[in-house]
């Protein structure tokens, strides 16, 4: 029996009822198409991504995984003098429940970080699913890092200093990033920023169950989202940790992780058991769970005081990270 859901926070409640019209929480394979052409995506050609002159940017294609196609990656440099040491990199990878978005959606928090922060950012184009499915998403996500650690000295930046960051799928993304660099012996990250990560295709856990319906991405979305991904494998014995995170056996290794999540979403019981296993094994791992937060909420109502509690939190793990 699944108990009631958690409440929302009542200043996240208000916005969510707002925003009702344009998302609705049971995504379907059927409305994927749709969702594609709304006008949201095309609103994000319309940022300001240099926010006012403070950063030059450039779309750069470079090459894909091996017999794949080339990838696209948004590099946002500060225009500011360079300092004496070569900058820190935020890896971004965008959110979209791996069949949705581009390497704009999401890249404004990793801008205001690295405007603080004095950073560069890099936002990696990825294929999405179900015309894609695993492994094609994370391997163009490893692909665009290892470029990023090659080439750093051209973009002024430190390959020793690179945090992955995401959101939602982009979470999980970089969460499985960072298990594939750790075994294939590639560049080691600084950290993992891992904003409600998408961990668990096999979508059953209490949090599931208890937001059925509810909130922005429910059991109905995830399912839609894996699938696509996995097919017929989602939910099986068979599933690749570089896909499902919390697959993975062993969380040994990893570089130091921040993760957050909403009490009152879906991912909850996923993201809090992913640290807590990270801390099993010997890791460092920052967690919080917002009261009340419903899947992405800092994104949806960013004025909200709960939103600002976060992003707070964001950059403050991000400064200590980087002051170490």
């Amino acid at each position: 029996m699944t108990s009631a859901p958690p409440p929302f926070d009542p200043e996240l409640g208000a916005a969510l009822e707002l925003i009702r019209e344009m998302i609705q929480p049971g995504l379907t394979a059927e409305d994927i198409e749709t969702v594609r052409q709304g006008p949201g995506i095309a609103l994000l050609a319309e940022l300001d991504l240099t926010l006012g002159g403070a950063f030059e940017v450039e779309d750069r294609t470079v090459p894909g995984p091996r017999g794949a196609p080339e990838i696209s990656l948004l590099i946002c440099r500060p225009t500011a003098p360079a300092p004496a040491r070569p900058r820190p990199v935020v890896y971004h990878v965008h959110g979209g429940g791996m069949i949705l978005g581009n390497n704009r959606v999401g890249v404004d928090v990793a801008l205001d970080w690295a405007r603080e922060l004095d950073m560069v950012v890099v936002s990696v184009e990825y294929r999405l699913a179900p015309e894609h499915p695993h492994p094609a998403p994370v391997e163009d996500v490893y692909a665009g890092l290892l470029w990023t650690a090659e080439h750093a000295a051209e973009l002024g930046a430190d390959p020793e200093r690179i945090v992955l960051a995401g959101a939602s799928a982009g979470g999980g993304l970089g969460a499985a990033l960072a298990l594939l660099l750790r075994d294939r012996q590639g560049p080691r990250p600084l950290g993992q920023l891992l904003m409600c990560p998408m961990l668990d295709d096999r979508n059953d856990t209490p949090s599931s169950h208890q937001m059925a319906g509810l909130g922005v991405w429910d059991r109905t979305a995830n399912e839609t989202g894996w699938t696509a991904l996995l097919g017929e494998r989602r939910g099986g014995p068979d599933v690749s940790p570089y896909a499902a995170p919390a697959r993975a056996e062993d969380l040994s290794g990893l570089p130091p992780a921040f993760l957050d999540v909403g009490s009152a979403e879906t991912f909850r019981d996923e993201v809090v058991a992913y640290a807590s296993r990270i801390w099993q094994a010997g890791g460092i791992a920052e967690l919080h769970v917002w009261p009340g937060g419903f899947h992405g909420f800092d994104g949806f109502a960013p004025q909200a005081a709960l939103s600002r509690s976060a992003r707070a939190a964001h950059l403050d793990w991000l400064r200590r990270l980087l002051a170490e």
